[in-house]
């Protein structure tokens, strides 16, 4: 029998009792766990890539990247030749923030895990944007934030060359708001270390702000962090949801499967 708990005041819910994981009713749960609660953990299921597949195309188009529908997680430039980037993964980042529609959701398989570190902690700005005093949410009304992949990259590769930054921006930027107000009216708040800067605003207070605004988010009660065991399956709205990757060994074996839901709506 199927049944539910959190994994976290504000965030989260594990699934158990599974017995066919592409069950219509089931994947209509997982959706509204997806939408209310943010992050849905299924333990033990120990999914090839193909059940990863069937399971995310239940949840909405898979994004293929560069040909393929499966990203490997790893430091290992062997298994994946673009592993220098994910160092920029040990921040707090929503993914896609470079894209007119954002990523909708991603599931993650583990594949191994790290003897020490490694676990994946995730946050809520939906939870930290309805918890905000009403003064700083007047505040933060109205304010438009430029984000890039350069901003994250930057402080995860602080001695940079001039090639890497002109690689960086060929990804381009994006103008958005602060406070994103969705099509069902409920509102979250568009941080992370891809933040830049707040338009208009001296560079200082800007930056000022944001650490802030970031601080506010990731604070314990909104957060949520997953230790990884083999077999477990995780999913996340990305667009409310930040998210990295807590230290490990880059030596070590660490391997996670993702794949990567298309988006439904635009930032605003």
């Amino acid at each position: 029998m199927t049944e539910t708990r959190a994994l976290s005041p504000s965030l989260g819910v594990e699934v158990t009792g599974v017995e066919d994981l592409l069950d219509d009713a089931l994947i209509s749960r997982c959706l509204e766990a997806l939408k209310w609660r943010g992050v849905l953990l299924i333990r033990g299921l120990h999914l090839d890539d193909e059940g990863q597949l069937a399971f995310s195309r239940k949840i909405g188009e898979v994004v293929s990247l560069r040909g393929k529908e499966i990203f490997t997680v790893s430091l290992d430039p062997s298994k994946n030749p673009t592993a220098e980037y994910l160092k920029g993964t040990f921040h707090w980042h929503l993914d896609g923030t470079s894209d007119e529609v954002p990523i909708k959701a991603t599931t993650l398989t583990a594949r191994h895990v790290a003897m020490v570190g490694g676990g994946t902690e995730f946050a809520s700005t939906y939870a930290a944007y309805e918890n905000l005093p009403e003064g700083d949410r007047k505040r933060y009304d109205g304010l438009r934030v430029v984000h890039s992949f350069e901003a994250s990259q930057r402080l995860a590769n602080p001695d940079a060359t001039e090639e890497q930054i002109r690689s960086w921006r060929t990804l381009g930027s994006r103008e958005m708001s602060l406070v994103w107000e969705r099509g069902d009216g409920r509102r979250s708040l568009v941080s992370g270390t891809t933040a830049d800067h707040i338009v208009g605003m001296d560079p200082a207070e800007s930056r000022a702000l944001l650490d802030e605004l970031l601080e506010w988010c990731t604070q314990p009660r909104f957060c949520y962090t997953h230790d990884w065991e083999v077999g477990d399956l995780v999913m996340w709205d990305n667009t409310g949801i930040l998210h990295r990757a807590l230290p490990y060994d880059a030596a070590s074996e660490r391997t996670l499967h993702r794949t990567t839901i298309v988006g439904e709506e635009a930032f605003a």
